[in-house]
């Protein structure tokens, strides 16, 4: 495998690199993933893994990391919201481009169909769907006060619970010892719903 390839399976690499400011890349990441619509192909799930793993051994600190990722969270879903609920339905006509890919939002939009309020809480484990999540449920009028209940929630699982995943399995040795290995499946389990989703449609469309 390409040694870049590797690198980007690393999210250690990345938290280290920044040193000092770690935290800060670790919080602009969970926010900007969170709820920009430029964000969605950022690494939030590893990243908080490998975080955690980390704060275990003693490079972060556990009970900062988990305060500075939960608001980061639950304000970049706040402007995701915002943006979908000043845009509107104007937002499902944008075209491609670079940062933008329109059928993220469509998925969004179906899975919200689907769950409902609840999808706030539920995106927050798929890849894509939890940064276009809020922007749909802003485009879609959902009442704030419902939404910031959910969001609340939903960045409270998603950060705190997968950074604690980290921290608690970072100091058993096969964990530690098989990290790429945990990081693929954190991915590849993400991704998972993705694909059953897609193989559900194809499904439906080929009767």
């Amino acid at each position: 495998m390409p040694d870049y390839i590797l690198t980007l399976l690393k999210p250690e690499v990345f938290i280290v690199s920044l040193g000092p400011w770690a935290l800060a890349g670790i919080t602009a990441i969970v926010f900007a993933e969170s709820g920009l619509f430029f964000g969605f192909f950022l690494p939030g799930d590893s990243l908080l893994f490998t975080a955690g793993l980390l704060a275990s051994q003693g490079y972060l600190n556990f009970a900062t990391l988990l305060l500075v990722t939960f608001p980061a969270a639950v304000l970049g879903d706040n402007v995701g919201y915002w943006f979908g609920h000043k845009v509107g339905p104007k937002i499902f006509a944008r075209e491609d481009s670079l940062l933008f890919k329109k059928h993220h939002l469509l998925a969004a939009q179906k899975f919200y169909e689907k769950h409902g309020t609840k999808t706030i809480v539920l995106a927050r484990f798929v890849p894509f769907v939890r940064t276009f999540a809020p922007i749909v449920a802003g485009a879609a009028q959902m009442h704030y006060s419902t939404f910031m209940t959910y969001n609340l929630i939903g960045g409270l699982l998603w950060t705190v619970g997968i950074s604690s995943l980290g921290y608690f399995l970072g100091n058993i040795p096969w964990i530690h010892s098989h990290y790429e290995a945990v990081i693929l499946l954190i991915i590849f389990g993400s991704i998972i719903p993705i694909v059953l989703h897609f193989l559900k449609d194809r499904k439906k469309i080929s009767f």
